[in-house]
């Protein structure tokens, strides 16, 4: 991007102001806000039944809000990383299970941290925890990924007051793509796929379409209803379009609510010529995690 356009970026910018392995813990912090003095009677904090494990800017926040509205889905507050960071995994099963919600007996505990997907110890730390845990992994296309990634990390920047680079200067490195951009390899789903393969067989991950989750959520939610062998609970009137914001926002509990303001952010418009580069380059990677997947998606 020149000079030129990345001001003109920045100016579109400023314009948007349990598991059988653990003994058992719904109710303190959930995803949705609240926050309990003290636990309510019969309730218990217990490991995750279930994990989001990825991928970062998949659309795993929206999927969590999304699933919180299930009654029999007690969901982490925040994104733990106990799997990825080497510091949290060492203060142990005990310190993590305790960041978990209180829950009761008939619910189901789930925490999401993106992270996991990407990290080469992640897979083997969850199956030790629990070997039949079920894993849920949310996708997009793999391009529209990687120039997200980019958007979240120069909003940061900017709100940092830190210097900030052009996508292009970032994907592109002496005329050729970047493939070490770390954009870049997060969006090789085949790479990291290939590692939880190593440990879990692929009945026990279902992956959820990110691009079908912000056309139409409910289909994909019935899916994962089915998957994590809850009741079907999730209707349509728990949605509604929001268009101002331009994306699907949540109804329950007599409440109205949307994601983050963060979300949603205006992408930059990428060179052409840059963009077919990274397009060209992620292709055979997709095609590979079609084969290792056995379904396909609607990637450019």
């Amino acid at each position: 991007m020149t000079r030129l356009l990345a001001s003109a970026f920045l100016l579109v910018l400023q314009t948007y102001a349990a598991p059988p392995e653990l003994p058992p813990t719904h109710f303190d912090a959930s995803v949705s806000g609240g926050v309990s003095t003290s636990p309510p009677p019969g309730t218990s904090k217990r490991a995750p039944h279930g994990i989001i494990i990825g991928v970062r800017k998949g659309g795993t926040r929206a999927l969590l809000e999304m699933l919180d509205i299930h009654p029999e889905v007690a969901a982490a507050a925040t994104e733990v990383h106990f799997f990825d960071w080497d510091e949290n995994y060492a203060k142990g099963l005990e310190w993590y299970r305790e960041l978990m919600p209180y829950s009761y007996p008939h619910q189901i505990t789930v925490e999401k941290t993106p992270g996991y997907f990407t990290s080469a110890l992640a897979p083997g730390r969850i199956h030790a925890m629990n070997s039949s845990i079920k894993l849920l992994l949310i996708l997009r296309d793999p391009t529209e990924r990687v120039i997200s990634d980019y958007t979240q990390v120069y909003f940061n920047r900017l709100e940092n007051h830190k210097p900030v680079q052009a996508i292009e200067n970032l994907l592109v490195r002496n005329g050729a793509l970047n493939v070490r951009y770390k954009a870049i390899q997060r969006s090789l789903y085949d790479v990291h796929m290939r590692n939880w393969l190593l440990h879990f067989p692929l009945e026990q991950l279902h992956i959820v379409d990110g691009d079908a989750l912000i056309r139409n959520p409910l289909p994909e939610l019935q899916k994962v209803e089915r998957f994590l062998n809850l009741p079907p609970r999730i209707a349509s009137s728990n949605f509604y379009f929001n268009h101002t914001k331009g994306f699907y926002c949540i109804r329950s509990d007599g409440r109205e609510r949307c994601l983050h303001e963060s979300k949603g952010r205006p992408h930059p418009a990428v060179n052409v010529t840059v963009l077919q580069q990274l397009r060209s380059y992620l292709q055979e990677h997709n095609r590979t995690f079609f084969r290792m997947v056995k379904r396909t998606f609607d990637w450019q």
